[in-house]
């Protein structure tokens, strides 16, 4: 490598993206590391919801709808990570349910470790399911945060009786 005393031509890999890449995982990983990763998650939960809320007016308002339809939800969730260049594709959609596969975190590899990230994804889905369908629980089944080669996500659509330790539950909040 060339020496060069030119500070502002100096190839350092740094820029915009992948400093709050770093931030968000230094971040999380401090939050893990303090309070333990249920705690973290918990954390970065409160700032999901309010991201998915803001995603959602986002949406429906551009489309001009009150309320999106199971259909535009789906859209609406692999739309907004493809946006954030996340590789989400919906596996299978039914009336009780949309699973969607992952091949790309938005993330990157910043998110290899840090499995509280994973948060965003569950409370951005969550909120956006739950507000326009009523209710959502969000099972976050495999991550590439966890060393999967790809993320699944289950959306419940349905409430069930049986408790799932790892899914999350979200509901409609009032207008």
């Amino acid at each position: 490598m060339e020496r060069t005393t030119d500070i502002r031509g100096a190839q350092v890999p740094l820029e915009r993206d992948v400093f709050l890449r770093s931030l968000l995982r230094e971040l999380a990983g401090t939050l893990q590391n303090v309070v333990g990763v249920d705690e973290a998650s918990g954390y970065i939960s409160v700032v999901g919801a309010a991201i998915g809320e803001q995603i959602d007016s986002a949406y429906r308002e551009a489309i001009q709808v009150d309320r999106l339809t199971r259909e535009q939800v789906a859209e609406v969730l692999v739309d907004l990570k493809r946006r954030i260049q996340g590789d989400f594709f919906v596996i299978e959609e039914r009336e009780d349910r949309i699973v969607l596969g992952n091949r790309a975190c938005p993330f990157g590899g910043f998110v290899e470790g840090r499995p509280s990230l994973c948060m965003m994804t569950s409370n951005v889905f969550g909120s956006i399911t739950a507000q326009n369908l009523g209710y959502a629980r969000i099972d976050i089944e495999q991550s590439i945060a966890a060393g999967h080669p790809g993320c699944r996500v289950v959306v419940h659509l349905r409430p069930s009786d049986t408790p799932e330790p790892n899914a999350r539950e979200y509901f409609r909040q009032a207008d």
